[in-house]
């Protein structure tokens, strides 16, 4: 019985753990071969990981995504050793406790979730012309809707931190914002790109010091539900009917929204483009 994935396959960044697991499972179970961009390991007692890890339906390839050295190398292996990409999931991300940078100096949140989906993208878009769907879906979120002041030169250096609705919520909305700018671009190339929110989920872990506000905390633990409900989402999305929803759509539970801070898109689009061409391609040429 042919299943709705056999033949088809996806990458997902940021694909152990939360919604990347859940979406991971799910596309194994569908049928789908997944290529995992990851920092750390999968749980070792899922079985369905450990037999398609064994079988070669999932294909790990492992880097610290916001350090440029480790994302080259990760992106060279898989433009090396990949036939072609059906779908693209620019999952990792998260929200960090407190104000930090990452290796090229640029605030965490945004070099992770702004910047580097970018990047990705476009060093793997040849893959993605090759394969069947040519869908990329952003994971977003729908907490930049409390964002009331939008400045995209402060995006590498924020003057101030606050957890969940800082630095967090301006970057998603700055994916978001280039997702939409460069989708007529991708488009006229075969490709879809769209933005999409995952809802809320219980993506709490234990032991590990999240950038979630602690009065969010019981109530996340208590009424989110399991992150097998974004990555459904996620998934939706990016099977949804081409002519459907259009390219460049920031989409909360599966309706299009329209984003705020439009005027700000192109500075973002050209400020991730920048890094891309003057410092990523410089930096692999060196």
């Amino acid at each position: 019985m042919k299943t709705q994935g056999q033949g088809q396959t996806a990458v997902i960044t940021g694909a152990n753990n939360g919604i990347g697991l859940a979406l991971t499972r799910k596309m194994l179970s569908e049928g789908w071969e997944v290529i995992a961009l990851i920092r750390s390991n999968f749980p070792r007692d899922d079985q369905l990981i450990q037999d398609s890890l064994a079988s070669m339906k999932l294909r790990i390839y492992k880097a610290d995504l916001s350090d440029f050295t480790q994302l080259k190398t990760a992106l060279n292996e898989i433009k090396a050793q990949e036939i072609k990409i059906d779908l693209l999931f620019n999952n990792a991300g998260g929200s960090f406790p407190e104000l930090s940078f990452s290796k090229q100096g640029r605030e965490m949140h945004y070099e992770l979730q702004t910047v580097v989906p970018y990047i990705i993208y476009r060093e793997l878009k040849e893959l993605l012309l090759k394969g069947n769907l040519k869908t990329v879906v952003n994971t977003s979120s729908n907490a930049f809707l409390n964002v009331k002041h939008f400045e995209p030169d402060r995006l590498e250096r924020p003057l101030t931190f606050k957890k969940l609705f800082g630095p967090y919520a301006t970057s998603k909305l700055a994916l978001s914002l280039w997702t939409q700018e460069y989708s007529s671009v991708a488009a006229s190339e075969g490709i879809k790109i769209l933005s999409v929110d995952p809802g809320g989920n219980n993506t709490l872990r234990s032991g590990k010091d999240s950038g979630i506000p602690f009065y969010l905390k019981p109530i996340i633990k208590r009424f989110f539900p399991h992150p097998s409900y974004g990555a459904g989402l996620l998934y939706e999305a990016a099977m949804n009917d081409r002519q459907e929803i259009p390219a460049g759509s920031f989409l909360i539970k599966g309706r299009v929204k329209p984003l705020k801070f439009n005027m700000h898109g192109k500075k973002v689009l050209d400020k991730v483009n920048v890094v891309y061409e003057q410092e990523y391609v410089s930096f692999l040429l060196s």
